[in-house]
């Protein structure tokens, strides 16, 4: 019996640390992607310089990759508060993160104008893009199904896995189209003595380990069977409405 009562209590203090572990590894990211381009990169303004190109890479850690995670976490974190609550946060957050993700894109397209630099035509430009896109179209569609929905309940309950699973696959690709972005920024700047173990280099490859081990961390915490939101009865009432009008089951079937 007590082995009963002190294991759910251990699942929540691991879960606490590991939440705290991924908030860690996360602010760490931004902040060492602000402390590479100032100290390394002339800082930012918003002038067309370089220095605005630098507001690129730290919009795209914080807003797609940082916030974008913790409005994934939330569900986790706050498991026992009212969903229609933590559906606002999850929103809102997304909200931030989209509009920190548009002044990096137009950072990057007005230093290219500028410096007549031609656009989309590396693997990281193409990556970026398609990440960029489908993250607007996830927030779009999540609020249509979920926080203003205007679809059928069965509707909402058959995307809802899709929604999840695409979550996390823009988060990956997120995670996946900086570290191409680190790599090639490193390579126009200082090849000749990256392979020498320059300061900025190791710096920079340090921020894309603490960027793999956050989009890990969060994986694992988003999709660990125990640390998932226990059902409310939205939930279980959505879930049955779908299997009744898929399997053709009624709503009292075992």
């Amino acid at each position: 019996m007590i082995m009963d009562e002190s294991s759910p209590r251990n699942g929540r203090t691991m879960f606490a640390c590991l939440v705290g572990v991924s908030q860690v590894l996360g602010l760490a990211s931004v902040v060492l992607t602000g402390v590479w381009l100032g100290q390394y990169r002339g800082g930012f303004a918003w002038d067309a310089s370089p220095q605005e190109f630098n507001l690129h890479p730290l919009c795209m850690v914080l807003g797609l990759v940082f916030l974008q995670g913790d409005a994934i976490l939330v569900y986790r974190v706050f498991s026992n508060e009212a969903k229609k609550n933590v559906k606002i946060l999850h929103g809102v957050i997304h909200f931030f993160a989209l509009i920190i993700s548009i002044v990096g894109f137009v950072a990057v397209f007005d230093v290219h104008r500028a410096s007549k630099i031609p656009d989309m035509y590396s693997l990281h430009s193409w990556c970026g893009m398609a990440t960029f896109i489908l993250f607007c179209v996830q927030w779009v569609v999540g609020l249509m199904f979920f926080l203003f929905p205007v679809t059928s309940s069965w509707l909402r309950a058959a995307y809802l896995p899709i929604h999840v699973f695409c979550g996390l696959v823009l988060l990956v690709m997120c995670i996946g189209s900086c570290l191409t972005g680190i790599t090639e920024k490193l390579l126009f700047t200082i090849a000749p003595t990256y392979s020498l173990f320059a300061s900025e280099g190791v710096m920079a490859n340090v921020l894309g380990i603490l960027l793999v081990g956050y989009g890990v961390l969060l994986v694992y915490l988003v999709t660990k069977e125990e640390y998932r939101r226990p059902p409310n009865p939205e939930e279980e009432s959505l879930s049955v409405h779908f299997k009744t009008l898929t399997e053709g089951e009624s709503p009292t079937s075992p």
